[in-house]
């Protein structure tokens, strides 16, 4: 629950603001535009940008709420905070995109394959949809 996040200090009460809802929802598409347009070139930084739209349209959700992530692992406080309003498909396709673009950018330069890269453009673009008829 809301109030769980809020007590382990991932999240915080924030005064709703339409236009920070609006500039995280303008994010998120601008990052699917780049995340196709690179595809056939850097799968690992398609990949990336895919789950960085899917962030930011969670961060969109987290703002319509009147919250923001808030800690050190923001990140998982936003996808935390996501799966309360997700069904648990979705809520698992996004915290695996966050661990999988975590590996890519601090592990191993190319770790996503071509079909992982499509496939996270392709979730990317059904989670914002999902997220943007929440808000």
């Amino acid at each position: 629950m809301i109030e769980d996040l809020e007590r382990e200090g991932l999240i915080r009460k924030l005064p709703y603001d339409r236009k920070k809802v609006k500039d995280a929802v303008a994010l998120a598409r601008r990052d699917l535009v780049t995340c196709r347009a690179i595809l056939p070139t850097d799968t690992d930084w398609a990949y990336t940008i895919a789950y960085n739209a899917v962030l930011q349209a969670g961060r969109a959700l987290m703002f319509s709420k009147g919250y923001r992530p808030d800690g050190a692992n923001q990140h998982i406080s936003v996808v935390k905070f996501a799966e309360l309003f997700l069904d648990s498909k979705d809520a698992i396709i996004f915290d695996r995109m966050r661990r999988k673009r975590h590996s890519s950018v601090y592990d191993m330069a190319g770790s996503i394959s071509k079909t992982e890269a499509e496939s996270a453009v392709s979730h990317a673009e059904v989670l914002i949809r999902k997220i943007e008829a929440l808000l």
